[in-house]
């Protein structure tokens, strides 16, 4: 089968990358990938909250850019809130290391340090989840997997890797189709905890049948269209480049990997030199 060369549009060409257009459609999905996992490596690696918070800010103003700061921030909230709660009852009131008492409840005492410490794990907990629920809100499935593919990366991965990236999205349709479902035949959810308890387990056994059935037919899909037969695909699916991105996408992935070593090597190095 003759192999057709993708167009790339660049900026001026009257295509999507015009000024007209939105972020989503001027940045390429590999760019986000990059910036995204940049944002997360600094995190981890730099245990600064002035880097924490950084990140924060940057993924809430790239969300806001991309028109999904309400999902992320509704995303971000299931998880963080109860993280935050946790943190700040065990290490707010049982911090060992506590010396600044700001009040004593008993056994427990409430510690400068250890709110310090909690709010710290929060905030780095906070732009972890943030700058990932931006990256897989923001990105468009299909032009990341068309991406991926187009650069190497084996059919099967790239399916895997794009598919993950939008579970989150298709579990809350579907989540969301079951409940009107079930609603509309008389389905009353009481606002108690065990009313919505038993409307979650109602509601989560059709979902992973549905899920479950869904992966079958996309299996049978993609043997008919000899997803793993070797040798390379032809994607139809445009993706915005320019060569601006491709150079901030090498620099980043040059000074994440010099992070990585920076942290990594005197690690190593010290333990090897402890061992002697």
């Amino acid at each position: 089968m003759p192999e057709f060369p993708a167009h790339h549009p660049e900026p001026g060409d009257g295509g999507p990358l015009d000024r007209d257009s939105t972020p989503k459609q001027r940045l390429n999905p590999l760019t986000g990938l990059v910036l995204a996992g940049s944002g997360a490596l600094a995190c981890l690696a730099w245990a600064h909250w002035a880097v924490w918070l950084a990140v924060l800010a940057a993924s809430a103003g790239a969300a806001a850019a991309g028109r999904v700061l309400g999902k992320v921030a509704a995303a971000a909230s299931i998880v963080v809130v109860p993280f935050a709660l946790w943190a700040f009852v065990i290490h707010g009131l049982f911090f060992p290391e506590g010396r600044a008492v700001l009040a004593a409840l008993g056994p427990a005492r409430v510690t400068a340090e250890g709110l310090a410490y909690a709010g710290g794990i929060v905030l780095r907990t906070a732009a972890l989840v943030v700058v990932m629920l931006a990256f897989s809100t923001w990105v468009e499935v299909p032009v990341l997997r068309a991406a991926l593919v187009r650069r190497g990366v084996p059919a099967q991965l790239g399916y895997v890797l794009a598919t993950a990236l939008g579970l989150a999205s298709t579990v809350a349709e579907r989540l969301e189709r079951i409940r009107e479902a079930q609603e509309a035949r008389g389905l009353i959810v009481r606002q108690s905890l065990g009313g919505r308890f038993v409307a979650a387990r109602l509601q989560v056994v059709p979902l992973v049948l549905q899920l479950v059935d869904e992966a079958g037919e996309r299996a049978a899909a993609l043997e008919a269209r000899g997803q793993a037969l070797p040798g390379r695909r032809t994607s139809y699916v445009d993706e915005p480049d320019s060569r601006a991105q491709r150079t901030l996408r090498w620099v980043l992935a040059t000074a994440s990997l010099a992070v990585v070593l920076s942290v990594v090597v005197p690690a190593v190095a010290g333990v090897l030199g402890g061992g002697r």
